[in-house]
């Protein structure tokens, strides 16, 4: 099986950072897009940054030029570093992973638990 652990998260006040980590473990052949999602209270979840095999990123309009992913390949881990945090980042963020277990499975997307962030005073 495979487990996404995530962590990094806690109380910041407004204009702080903090950063996340997502790391992967279990049975793993290769990992496609690695990302990172959130869900502010009574919002629906939405993609916050997202990192594919190739290095390519994309962020949401909401986060560009404050937050940065990252991804180490050899440790199957992926990275958020968030400045300049405001409170309306606050949300539970959780860790998103396209991983194939085998060379012929099918690619299977995998979630983590969920890290909370609160931005405040």
């Amino acid at each position: 099986q495979v487990q996404l652990v995530e962590s990094g998260g806690g109380l910041v006040q407004p204009g702080g950072s903090l950063r996340l980590s997502c790391a992967a473990s279990g049975s793993i052949f290769s990992i496609n897009a690695m990302g990172w999602y959130r869900r502010a209270p009574g919002k629906q979840r939405e993609l916050v940054a997202r990192v594919v095999s190739g290095g390519n990123t994309n962020y949401a309009d909401s986060v560009k030029e404050r937050f940065t992913i990252s991804r180490d390949n050899a440790r199957n881990t992926v990275y958020l570093q968030m400045n300049t945090l405001k409170p309306e980042d606050t949300a539970v963020y959780y860790c998103n992973a396209h991983i194939m277990q085998t060379p012929t499975d099918v690619i299977n997307i995998y979630w983590g638990q969920g890290t909370q962030v609160t931005v405040s005073s």
